[in-house]
């Protein structure tokens, strides 16, 4: 997913590996194991200066194809849609939602190594 995603971005903006390595300042071996999907977890930071210079939001990378979330989209049952109409309500914006989601998994491998 992230993989495909910079790639595909980054071929759209006609950038070659070097061109985006320097510009995002990430390595050029880094960027070519995050497409190879060799590395697959990149810090948020990393993302973040990847989608500066690929002129993208964060989710653009982070986010499946919209063919996979519209497919996705029609199997979330009324407790998702529920759970999603709550957090907005909370205030919580999805641009932040990644953070709730490393949290949620901190908490998930904490439990599980306990």
């Amino acid at each position: 997913m992230i993989s495909e995603n910079i790639k595909k971005y980054r071929k759209e903006k006609s950038l070659s590996l070097t061109e985006l390595a320097k510009q995002s300042k990430v390595s050029k071996s880094y960027l070519s194991s995050l497409e190879r999907d060799i590395k697959q977890n990149p810090s948020i930071n990393i993302i973040e200066r990847i989608a500066n210079v690929l002129e993208v939001d964060v989710q653009d990378i982070l986010s499946e194809t919209k063919y996979e979330v519209a497919r996705d989209h029609d199997k979330v049952g009324s407790e998702w849609s529920s759970f999603i109409k709550d957090v907005k309500s909370a205030g919580i914006k999805e641009e932040n939602l990644i953070y709730y989601k490393e949290l949620i998994e901190f908490i998930n491998w904490k439990n599980k190594n306990n």
